[in-house]
């Protein structure tokens, strides 16, 4: 016999979560609004996935502000729910009906809808009856969830190619300068004093990393707390993992080694995991959480391309640090890590590329078919033996790839070396994660280059 929620405790959740929501105020704007803003005027339904506490609830409340002010709706046309909530857990499929009738009937909505959903994964076959719902009524429905499987084709087949995906990250360096209330200008890029204040915030940014609550409260240590409940929540319990002590060793061992080629066997023998097969599962449950991301190897051949190991990088570069047992830390590799994830929120299609002869470049962006960008990160040229590998290694893929743009990111390095006929430009990594962007009001309008 099927047990349904009660309706008034219904009403009561309902009711509690959408006035909380409306009632937040003082946000900072996100760069991925303007895609979003897009969206609106559009039917499907947009699905918000990302990292826990990446700010996916926020993002949304700042989509309900943009709603009202573009579009003159009302509060009572708008319902939030977050499924994160205990008092969801004996919520099914079966309830949703009941939900969206007692919204009607509290609110008495007139005209368009729009529904903001949260955390809706925990909710097993949440897409049929957001499909049904698609169907027949006049609305907008925005859904969020902290696992990749939002994403994946089951998900899009069951919304039948009505649904539109984006993936919210933890705020970007100049999302963190605008926390800061640091507006920046090109032409002010050539200030000393204004140079010196992106380079003090950059500082911090390396230190907090980029979970809004984490910025807010300038307090790193946050993100043991974050870590677990990723491990625990969104891992252990979601999946039944039974060995603990294996999967939080894995997970300690890459935040670790971010920046570094990891093969499944050599997981499976530095973690003492019994099979590769357990390894595979396991990282494949870590990029589902949106935890860590594993970069491949560039190929033209696909077999070598599947058969190489990956690198692997962590969502957050502070994160991975909070985390990881280590006697200092590799400022390179938190580096390289950061414009890993900036190349992926850039919508880059990235790689890392190794010649036969063992050189390597951290990061290969490929737009089509053709290369685009082949990029070095390291914490100083300051030793020749790192520029000539750095070089020497551009050089090679040059020869091979022929991609558009050489690059190297440093610390505090700025200008251009020629070599053999090709120019590589030499820019601190702080001022290439300032793209060419303006502000219109309190909104950002980037063109990432």
């Amino acid at each position: 016999m099927f047990k349904f929620m009660e309706r008034e405790k219904i009403r009561e959740l309902i009711t509690a979560h959408t006035r909380t929501f409306l009632a937040r105020k003082d946000l900072v704007s996100r760069e991925l609004q303007r895609e979003i803003s897009r969206l609106l005027p559009q039917r499907e339904i947009v699905l918000i996935s990302g990292v826990r506490r990446s700010g996916k609830s926020s993002l949304m409340r700042l989509i309900c502000d943009d709603i009202i002010i573009k579009e003159a709706v009302t509060a009572s046309n708008i319902l939030y729910v977050n499924f994160e909530d205990e008092r969801f857990v004996d919520f099914t499929i079966r309830d949703f009906e009941p939900l969206y009738e007692a919204f009607l009937e509290l609110q008495r909505p007139k005209g368009k809808k729009f529904l903001f959903f949260d955390e809706i994964q925990n909710i097993p076959g949440w897409e049929k009856w957001l499909n049904r719902l698609y169907e027949f009524e006049d609305l907008k429905i925005f859904v969020s969830g902290s696992n990749a499987a939002m994403l994946s084709s089951d998900i899009s087949t069951a919304l039948t190619g009505r649904n539109r995906q984006v993936v919210n990250w933890p705020f970007s360096f100049m999302e963190f300068l605008s926390l800061r209330d640091c507006s920046v200008r090109r032409n002010e890029l050539y200030s000393r004093e204004k140079r010196l204040e992106i380079k003090h915030l950059f500082k911090q940014y390396l230190e907090t990393g980029g979970f809004p609550e984490v910025i807010k409260n300038n307090d790193p240590t946050l993100l043991e707390q974050y870590f677990r409940d990723i491990l625990y929540r969104d891992i252990i319990s979601r999946h039944s993992i039974k060995n603990i002590k294996e999967i939080r060793e894995l997970t300690l061992f890459l935040a670790a080694n971010i920046g570094t080629v990891q093969s499944y066997k050599n997981l499976q023998h530095l973690a003492g995991l019994k099979s590769i097969a357990t390894v595979k599962n396991y990282v494949e449950t870590l990029a589902d959480v949106f935890l860590f991301y594993f970069i491949d190897m560039f190929s033209f051949s696909v077999k070598r391309q599947i058969y190489n190991p990956s690198k692997v990088y962590c969502v957050d570069a502070a994160l991975s640090d909070s985390i990881s047992f280590r006697f200092s830390r590799n400022l390179g590799h938190a580096y390289e890590n950061i414009v890993c994830i900036e190349l992926l929120r850039r919508k880059g299609e990235i790689y890392y590329w190794k010649s036969k002869k063992g050189k390597e470049v951290d990061f290969i962006v490929k737009e089509g078919m053709k290369i685009t960008h082949a990029i070095q990160v390291c914490f100083s040229l300051s030793d020749k033996k790192v520029i000539d590998r750095e070089i020497q290694a551009l050089i090679d893929v040059k020869n091979e790839l022929n991609p558009k743009h050489l690059l190297i990111l440093t610390e505090d390095e700025d200008g251009t070396k020629t070599v053999g006929g090709a120019e590589i430009s030499i820019v601190p990594v702080w001022k290439w994660l300032i793209p060419e962007w303006k502000v219109a009001g309190n909104r950002f309008e980037i063109r990432l280059a």
